[in-house]
């Protein structure tokens, strides 16, 4: 099948189709740069899209730890690289499929052009050689015509009995003339007909077939090209889905990698402040007015005697309480009036501790008398500058940032000790080989490496100090854990600030309380009713503003007096001259202790 034999008269429609193919070929050519397009909007939407969700590391703490941040960040970076590979679908695109195209459309025009103006030459000069046989034609039959008019009138000059001989000469002669020029338009004629029936053979049978056999091979290779691009257009995607592939499957390890046990690890580690929660609230029974009998050995007759306490003695303790909004006094209620502790003996001989019943409402009052608690130092350590040491934090939280630092430097220090090994290296060889280097050149390098060593050893040494100081601080504060008897009568400690327990040897009982005990059950809820003694003083070294409640603001330089040293917790109560009581965060004043003294 070919356009020269089956459509050698179709030239104009010839013309319409491989225009109508260049245009196709050309609007191909525009989806693919739309789509070129979509693809880089798509890969930029998405980069921006991980850059808004990624996490800005301007600084260590702000770090991912937990591992649901940690998939999702690693979810980020495959989409990150999900987004890389859109940029190369849209890259080889363009170069293979949308560059190839333009390139070609460009040579399918500059080649159909010249076709085309090939098959117009060829139908000019077809036309030309018609219009030359026409003419002969035309002048052949108008010479015929004429010839034979000169016959007609010779014949009839010829026949005419007056026409003279001159007369009959002369139309002879016409007739001759006219004759020859007939004879000689139809050789000329036939001659034009001639050349103008091969003209046209070979226009039709040998130029117009080779012309559109050129141009139906233009419009096959058009085809195939764009075959060739359909096949591009879906390979640039093809190459890519073994990696898009990968980036997906490390979502699913991303996913798979969240544990939610060690994020709930990472949170006890990270606000665990290391105080030991507060211990029970001992029974403190007040009910004076109920009178058992008891036997011999009971501790009645000394809870009797103190059971007489004055109700001012309970308001005044409630007074000087400190509370985490501010100071709040017991409500006015009727005193109520402790009652003996008894004792009951058994059939057999064996004695046993009883209680009384008292209203609920007694165990509530109590409760709330109890001594209050500041806030966490999390916020308190808002207050003031972080110190080097961390002080200001819980020691859990302090021994961790200490550890952290003491790695940090152990790090450093061996990037120092490498260095110095390496310029010993270089040394000894320039030492050997003079011709290498100047060994004096490397001394200023060396001594500042030195001293970077040192100085980092001092640091680590210091930092270690004050671990090896939380560390004592954390495991002796396990052996003051606030316990209580069977009954719950008494208890051992002082709380601190944040809920931690101390030892006081002067409240604790070891045994049946006996006639003098009786203020050792009960002189931890009263031993605030007049103004702990000084045992020492402190200079403010910092300012601290004090906002939060059970705190005391100060300024830098101030005086006051110390009325209870720092337990471990990093706070220590401290009272202006004026009476004002509260907590100052230790490591913001320097302590000095009367030598006689003894803790609070």
């Amino acid at each position: 099948m070919s356009w020269g034999t089956e459509l050698w008269d179709q030239f104009d429609s010839l013309d319409k189709h491989t225009q109508w193919g260049i245009d196709f070929l050309e609007r191909y050519a525009k989806f693919v740069k739309e789509r070129i397009e979509i693809e880089q909007n798509y890969a930029k939407q998405l980069r921006n899209l991980v850059k808004k969700y990624c996490p800005k590391r301007s600084s260590k703490d702000e770090e991912p730890r937990f591992t649901s941040c940690v998939a999702f960040f690693n979810i980020l970076n495959e989409l990150n690289d999900y987004a890389g590979q859109r940029e190369v679908v849209a890259e080889e695109m363009a170069h293979r499929v949308y560059g190839e195209l333009m390139r070609y459309a460009h040579d399918l025009k500059t080649e159909r052009k010249m076709h085309l103006q090939e098959g117009r030459k060829a139908q000019q000069y077809l036309d030309m050689c018609w219009k030359q046989m026409d003419n002969s034609k035309k002048k052949f039959e108008r010479e015929c015509r004429e010839a034979e008019k000169a016959q007609q009138s010779y014949e009839r000059l010829d026949n005419d009995t007056n026409a003279t001989k001159a007369d009959v000469e002369k139309a002879k002669q016409q007739l001759n003339l006219r004759t020859h020029m007939a004879d000689e338009n139809k050789n000329e004629y036939a001659a034009q007909l001639q050349n103008f029936n091969g003209e046209q053979h070979k226009h039709f049978y040998v130029v117009i077939p080779q012309i559109y056999k050129q141009l139906q091979e233009m419009d096959e290779r058009r085809t195939i090209k764009l075959s060739e691009c359909y096949r591009g257009f879906a390979d640039s995607e093809r190459k890519v889905i073994p990696i898009i592939s990968k980036c997906l499957e490390g979502m699913i390890l991303a996913a798979k990698s969240v544990d939610e046990r060690r994020d709930s690890q990472m949170v006890v580690d990270s606000f665990k402040s290391g105080f030991e929660p507060p211990g029970d609230f001992p029974f403190e029974d007040y009910s004076q007015h109920i009178y058992r009998t008891i036997s011999d050995g009971t501790i009645s007759a000394s809870k009797q005697e103190s059971g007489k306490m004055d109700a001012k003695t309970t308001v005044g303790k409630a007074k000087g309480k400190l509370w985490l909004f501010g100071k709040k006094p017991k409500p006015q209620s009727p005193p109520l009036t402790p009652t003996s502790l008894f004792t009951s003996s058994t059939p057999n001989g064996s004695q046993f501790l009883t209680f009384s019943i008292e209203p609920v409402h007694y165990c509530m009052n109590e409760i709330k008398t109890g001594k209050p608690r500041i806030p966490s130092f999390r916020s308190l350590k808002r207050g003031g500058p972080a110190l080097e040491d961390f002080s200001h934090l819980p020691p859990e939280q302090r021994r961790k940032k200490l550890q952290q630092r003491i790695d940090e430097l152990n790090r450093e220090l061996q990037k120092e000790s490498d260095q110095k090994d390496a310029l010993n290296k270089m040394k000894d060889v320039y030492e050997k080989n003079p011709q290498m280097g100047d060994p004096g050149s490397l001394q200023p390098k060396l001594a500042e490496t030195m001293n970077n060593i040192d100085r980092l050893r001092m640091e680590i040494h210091k930092n270690e100090a004050w671990l090896s100081e939380v560390e004592g601080k954390t495991g002796g504060r396990g052996d003051r854990r606030h316990s209580s008897d069977i009954n719950h009568l008494v208890t051992q400690g002082r709380e601190s600030p944040e809920g931690s327990y101390t030892d006081d040897a002067n409240q604790e009982v070891r045994g049946p309380p006996q006639q003098h005990g009786h203020h050792s059950e009960f002189d931890d809820e009263f031993e605030d009713d007049d103004p702990l003694p000084a045992i020492g003083h402190c200079k403010a070294i910092y300012p601290f503003d004090g906002h939060n409640e059970g705190t005391l603001a100060m300024k830098e330089g101030e005086v006051l007096y110390i009325i209870e040293e720092d337990k471990g917790d990093g706070w220590t109560r401290a009272r202006r001259q004026n009476g004002e009581e509260g907590y100052v965060p230790t490591s913001y004043i320097d302590v000095t202790l009367e030598k006689n003294s003894k803790g609070s």
